[in-house]
């Protein structure tokens, strides 16, 4: 098994590398710009512009991962908003390529998604319930998660978050534990 993560800067993505050096899980954590990981030794780290086909085949063919745990997204609902072509550009375009690099090399690919891809009407959800996303951001997991399902590569799983949360170190932004225990 060889894990490639991206957004290794985020939050889930520093548990996954923390975990992945607990276990011993070979693993190159990646995330655009510099490691902001304290955690994540310089030699498992690469930058790596999920947007950028030609990085993500660099990485790709130096590392040939097994498994594709794929964090990286603009998860900031009101910059989606105001940032409609970018949030497309890295939520779907960019899940797009990963998954055609994973179908190249036989990796498994995982999706992290969110419960955003429903309306919140209903209350409890099954995967299977039809998705009614109300803000930009939702519709573009919606959309990079129809990439995955109507693909005809079958080695992926889809992973529908809820609320993400905890402490991490030099986070772009803080999350919702954090703003209580801050205020």
């Amino acid at each position: 098994m060889r894990i490639l993560i991206t957004g290794s800067n985020g939050l889930l993505g520093q548990k996954i590398v923390a975990y992945c050096l607990q276990e011993g899980i070979p693993f190159l954590a990646t995330s655009k710009g510099e490691n902001r990981n304290p955690a994540c030794p310089a030699h498992v780290y690469m930058p790596m512009d999920i947007c950028n086909k030609l990085e993500i085949n660099r990485i790709f063919e130096s590392f040939y991962p097994t498994h594709v745990i794929h964090t990286a997204a603009i998860t900031n609902v009101d910059y989606c908003e105001d940032h409609v072509e970018e949030c497309h550009e890295v939520n779907v375009n960019a899940s797009g390529l990963l998954l055609q690099s994973c179908r190249q090399f036989e990796a498994h690919f995982q999706l992290l998604s969110t419960d955003f891809v429903f309306d919140g009407e209903k209350g409890y959800y099954e995967e299977t319930d039809e998705v009614n996303p109300l803000s930009v951001y939702a519709k573009s997991k919606v959309e990079a998660e129809q990439l995955v399902l109507n693909s005809d590569y079958t080695n992926w799983s889809i992973v529908r978050t809820i609320i993400v949360y905890g402490e991490g170190n030099n986070l772009s932004r803080s999350n919702i534990v954090l703003w209580a225990i801050d205020s």
